[in-house]
């Protein structure tokens, strides 16, 4: 290939961006950043630059953030166990702790320090800032051998009861692009660990974004969990049901689906489960004729 075609193809790119980019100027954007996505170096510098280019053509991004296996890493190397009930971990005070120092220490200032490296113009903020997430416990009921159903006490694991988008509408409404970790205040100025996916989803609501974007370590919602080329593109959101009847939606996926149907009733464009793994898979979703993920809507 010489350079002139080089070029063109490159040109080619940008033409099929284009009617992308017109339609989505000025709208928000909420991104889930989770998963491989994190951890692999590559990955982390491909995420950074999608959501800045995002933001440079004038979509309005925000970011939230977990840190699950950084959290189980750091628990580990102060001799503390995870401990998990369905899917969510207990969480006692000096595990609380910990994952306020992992999330808002560690996290969330490396990748506003990443946004920042690469020119962007990023804010971090948790939950906790001017009230974004106000939670209560989470109550969980499980049942016993006997067939009877027990409380359980899961510590400091929160479930959102209001959102109060404000400051994140003021820092896009700046030209700064937020990104938020998934902690939340209570009532008597506790603090909770809220899913990120959960929390993401009610950010997304609560700025009424025209896409909600979760970044998995899967491609999306396949039809056969074996076959990775049975990836279904489009789900409507009626479909879902009838999904997780039939055991296409199961396990980790089966929240995730839930929680975008939680998103999609609050008032969100679209939402779109995307493979982490993929480089640039932001925009690959966004602004290609194709998309690479599942699509509810």
């Amino acid at each position: 290939m010489t350079p002139l075609d080089y070029g063109i193809d490159k040109a080619r790119i940008l033409i099929e961006a284009l009617p992308y980019i017109q339609k989505f100027a000025g709208k928000t954007m909420v991104i889930k950043y989770g998963g491989h996505a994190m951890l692999d170096q590559d990955l982390k510098k491909s995420v950074m630059l999608d959501v800045l280019l995002l933001h440079s053509v004038g979509i309005r991004p925000v970011l939230v953030h977990g840190g699950g296996p950084e959290i189980s890493t750091m628990l580990k190397k102060v001799g503390k166990e995870s401990h998990f009930i369905r899917g969510l971990r207990v969480t006692d005070a000096e595990t609380m702790e910990i994952a306020a120092m992992v999330l808002v220490g560690k996290l969330n200032t490396e990748i506003v320090s990443l946004l920042n490296h690469f020119g962007g113009r990023a804010v971090g903020l948790s939950g906790k800032d001017a009230q974004l997430l106000q939670a209560v416990k989470k109550p969980l009921k499980v049942q016993n051998p006997q067939g009877e159903y027990e409380d359980i006490d899961l510590g400091f694991v929160g479930e959102i009861e209001h959102v109060s988008p404000g400051i994140v509408k003021s820092l896009l409404d700046q030209g700064y692009i937020p990104v938020i970790s998934p902690l939340a205040g209570g009532e008597d100025g506790e603090s909770y660990n809220i899913n990120a996916d959960t929390a993401a989803g009610k950010i997304a609501e609560s700025l009424e974004a025209d896409k909600f974007l979760l970044l998995t370590d899967v491609r999306g919602v396949l039809k056969d969990v074996n076959n990775p080329e049975s990836l279904i593109s489009v789900i409507q959101k009626e479909e879902a049901p009838g999904l997780i009847a039939t055991g296409i939606l199961n396990g980790g996926m089966i929240p995730k689906v839930e929680c975008a149907l939680e998103a999609l009733n609050g008032g969100v464009g679209s939402v779109h489960i995307l493979d982490g793994r993929l480089a640039h898979a932001i925009l690959l979703e966004v602004f290609t004729d194709c998309g690479i993920g599942t699509m509810i809507v």
